[in-house]
């Protein structure tokens, strides 16, 4: 019974459930209804606490610069914990990043203002805050897994790795220095204090031309000491690949999109060498992460994918043509290059009235695990041959 968190253009909250056992297979339900002058949701993360079994921290950043949090349990019942507003968040501003990690809200907007919250019991102005700063013209904003780091990439603005700890503990004025600050552009590879590591632009094309950085999404595949494994979508439509051990410019660099449209969101996938990625063109895919092959596709969606939210057994996505969608989803073929033979389909359309704007999966993956034994039920349930029996017909085949 997966469950899927939906905010929309009017400040709402939505959950939809799939049941695919029952008649009606999806449940579409309310659980925050806001006024429409209630500012659109642009950004939300959820995590699940460990010690309280179906509970969870549910985060939401509006267009307006307030973030809200809430405690949400598996009745689909949201008390509010606090919140506050982003004050440095300019009018064409807006988020583009939120993660929970420890129980800290991380928040970062388009034009650099980072900041970590640690959410109190009770709404009050009292709050545990640090802000930092960070170049402007951002679009994409990620913490890594582990928390210990977080990538960013926007207009004119390389992917870049930054130490999350030392971000904080750095003067907020210091970052402001950047090479994206000036009229005029300058060439500087020195790394900015906090900076982990940067990407470098790729190869001039074909006329000899510098090709300009325009990130639209980026996405952990791996974070440690030692090394930090990222992938990266352009609006040019290009796939990148990086890896802080190997070299500044992507390991890998594919077309993913080749009738012209951008890439708008990337989701790595539960299985191995899987990404799921959407354009501006109403597509979604599936992507081998060896070759850059796209496996399969989604076929009849009419808008453009706006989120993706992927659990292990299904992906719920939604656009701008006002519907969440279900889809199944296969692991990629075991050796790069062959033929996928089983691909996703749509398996359910649900129409949300609002435009919804992020999706996220609750991270409950019970049932999940609950399907998998039936294999061993079979033999638990078989007949068990005598030893009697065994004798028997040894008997006969001896005579024959």
């Amino acid at each position: 019974m997966p469950r899927f968190i939906i905010g929309d253009e009017l400040g709402g909250i939505k959950t939809l459930t799939y049941l695919p056992e029952n008649e009606t297979k999806t449940v579409l339900k309310n659980v925050l209804v806001d006024g429409a002058s209630t500012s659109a949701i642009q950004v939300m993360a959820y995590t699940p606490d460990i010690e309280a079994d179906g509970n969870g921290t549910l985060a939401a950043g509006h267009g307006d610069g307030t973030v809200k949090v809430f405690t949400f349990n598996e009745e689909d019942d949201l008390a509010s914990r606090c919140q506050w507003k982003e004050t440095r968040m300019k009018s064409n501003s807006k988020f583009v990043g939120l993660s929970i990690h420890e129980n800290k809200v991380y928040t970062c907007t388009s034009n650099g203002a980072l900041r970590v919250c640690t959410p109190q019991n009770s709404e009050s102005d009292d709050l545990d805050t640090q802000v930092s700063v960070l170049p402007t013209r951002l679009t994409a904003w990620q913490l890594s897994p582990d928390g210990r780091a977080f990538a960013y990439g926007g207009d004119e603005v390389e992917v870049s790795v930054w130490d999350t700890e030392r971000a904080f503990s750095t003067p907020v004025d210091a970052p402001q220095k950047t090479e994206n600050s000036g009229m005029k552009r300058k060439r500087n590879d020195q790394l900015l204090p906090s900076e982990i590591w940067r990407a470098k632009n790729v190869a001039n094309d074909s006329l000899g031309l510098r090709q300009p950085v325009r990130v639209s999404s980026v996405a952990w595949l791996s974070s440690s000491s030692s090394s930090h494994q990222i992938l990266a979508g352009t609006e040019f439509g290009d796939l990148r690949r990086y890896d802080s051990r190997a070299a500044r410019k992507p390991v890998f660099d594919w077309k993913v999109c080749q009738n012209g449209g951008g890439i708008k969101t990337i989701q790595k996938g539960f299985s191995e060498h899987e990404v799921f990625v959407s354009d501006t063109e109403s597509r979604l895919m599936s992507v081998d992460l060896r070759n850059g092959r796209t496996n399969y596709g989604y076929k009849g969606i009419a808008g453009a994918v706006n989120s993706v939210a992927v659990s292990p057994s299904i992906l719920c996505s939604t656009a701008l043509d006002r519907i969440a969608r279900i889809h199944s989803t296969f692991p990629p073929p075991t050796e790069a290059g062959q033929q996928q033979e089983q691909k996703g389909a749509v398996l359910e359309k649900v129409f949300t009235k609002a435009l919804p704007t992020v999706v996220l999966w609750d991270q409950d993956a019970t049932v999940s695990a609950s399907e998998e034994p039936q294999e061993d039920d079979v033999w638990e349930n078989m007949e068990r041959a005598d030893d009697t029996d065994d004798e028997d017909n040894n008997r006969k085949r001896s005579k024959k």
